[in-house]
């Protein structure tokens, strides 16, 4: 109750007393509005609506960050003004004391810091709203660094999580329209994620998996992790010493090739999502170094996303449909690729693509940004109640971060050209005689395992019906 209050106090410090209104919170809980500021600054009262709900997540803490990073990729739920200013969120916070790290260290690797560490520097090299990050050196005298958990962190999400189930349950039962855009399920997949996010022994795994993707790569360099002293909230991996691409000073002073890096850098994520389906979600330029000989070196792996062969080739399909300019198998590609609320209305959608594709497409491709393109085109999806899984919103912010770095580092950098083999090789591996195999013995398995199943599913139903249990339910949208 403390939380909540607290919660809703920011909520009308930042003038969203109408949406706590709305909200009818008083109804469900035992709290005295009454007793909560609705003072609102001048100052504020001139921001955006969107500046303003970045300053609320940015003010009630970790939880309500991760929620504004992961809602600045759903332009299902949110304007474009709101994706565009939540991007800015800042997981900038204050480090916490030398000896919480220590006791967390003691505690999960059983040993005193000294015992584990030939030097353990008591500054943090960075903060951050789960962790911070501290220098060290192991025994055997290799340079590493070390993630600590932020002590209770667990407990602070856990009390977040329920308050925010608890607020857009009643956002779907009286704000209009949102019973359809269901925010109670994408809390429940972000609850998912940030799970995730607080094992380090699967970010360990991550990085891992990463390294083998890439062992026969010349280009690529994945740290070590030092699994002896990695536990769920304490993370040892290689110190990496380079240049942040985005310095772009540096990188010409010390004589990197910045045309080779923006090439280097976006066939990296191209084999990330059309080689492997395993991608790293947050390629921003402070998770990257560049290292000697144009070396490409991600740092943190906390946040990847996964896609399965098929979304791969389906993406492929409405990517190369698109250069192609045929608006008709661009709108099955969409269709395909997408989790339809209710059926679309085809017509109307094929024309939303046409008239997308005559905004967009008509133009030298070396001039497309691939990123914005494909943005622009999940509007026209988000329009027709088409929802796009969670994983495919990684990517594809992960790709336009990607592009943005390569266009930094090279303006002449032409995306579309060098993403279009990637695709045409997924989609001529489709056709590979193996493959066309595989997928029939696979079609008639299922189809054998369906034909022995329906006498007994028919009997099943049969049996209920005699007993009277048959049920019929009905659910009235809108």
């Amino acid at each position: 109750m403390q939380r909540y209050r607290q919660i809703l106090t920011v909520l009308f410090k930042y003038g969203f007393g109408d949406l706590v209104d709305a909200l009818k919170i008083e109804h469900y809980l035992e709290i005295g509005l009454q007793l909560i500021s609705r003072k609102r600054r001048g100052k504020i009262e001139t921001l955006t609506r969107a500046a303003r709900a970045r300053m609320v997540l940015e003010e009630l803490g970790p939880t309500f960050l991760k929620m504004g990073q992961i809602l600045s990729t759903r332009p299902d739920l949110l304007p474009v003004e709101f994706m565009t200013e939540l991007s800015k969120l800042q997981d900038q916070v204050p480090p916490i004391p030398f000896s919480e790290v220590e006791a967390v260290i003691i505690k999960d690797l059983q040993n005193p810091i000294e015992q584990v560490f030939a030097s353990f520097d008591e500054e943090p090299l960075a903060t951050a709203s789960i962790g911070q990050v501290h220098r060290a050196r192991t025994l055997d005298g290799k340079e590493v660094v070390v993630k600590i958990q932020r002590p209770r962190i667990h407990q602070t999400i856990e009390v977040d999580i329920e308050i925010m189930m608890h607020l857009t349950g009643l956002m779907e039962h009286h704000l209009e329209g949102w019973d359809i855009q269901r925010p109670t399920r994408v809390v429940k997949e972000f609850a998912r994620t940030l799970e995730k996010e607080l094992d380090y022994t699967l970010e360990a795994a991550h990085i891992e998996r990463f390294s083998r993707q890439f062992e026969d790569e010349s280009t690529v360099y994945v740290p070590q992790v030092y699994r002896e002293t990695t536990t769920s909230r304490v993370l040892t991996m290689e110190h990496i010493s380079g240049v942040k691409p985005s310095r772009i000073d540096r990188l010409d002073n010390e004589g990197f090739d910045r045309r080779i890096i923006a090439r280097r850098g976006l066939d990296l994520i191209m084999k990330q999502i059309f080689i492997h389906g395993f991608f790293h979600a947050d390629p921003h330029p402070g998770n990257i170094f560049i290292l000697p000989d144009n070396i490409i070196c991600y740092i943190d792996f906390g946040m990847m996303g996964r896609l399965d062969l098929e979304t791969r080739e389906r993406f492929a399909n409405l990517i190369m449909s698109i250069v192609h300019r045929n608006e008709r198998e661009a709108t099955d590609a969409l269709i395909k690729l997408t989790l339809p609320e209710n059926e679309p209305d085809y017509p109307v959608l094929q024309k939303d693509v046409a008239e997308f594709m005559d905004q967009h497409c008509y133009r030298p491709l070396k001039d497309v940004e691939l990123g914005a393109l494909l943005l622009k085109i999940l509007e026209v999806a988000t329009k027709h109640h088409l929802s796009i899984p969670p994983d495919l919103f990684l990517m594809i912010k992960a790709l336009s971060t990607v592009e943005g770095l390569g266009l930094l580092l090279d303006p002449d950098l032409d995306v579309v050209e060098q993403a279009t083999p990637f695709m045409k090789r997924i989609q001529f591996d489709r056709l590979h005689p193996r493959r066309i195999a595989e997928d029939m013995s696979h079609s008639g398995t299922e189809l054998f395992h369906l034909l022995k199943d329906i006498p007994g599913e028919i009997r099943a139903i049969l049996k209920l019906a005699r007993r009277g249990k048959i049920k019929i339910e009905f659910e009235h949208r809108q």
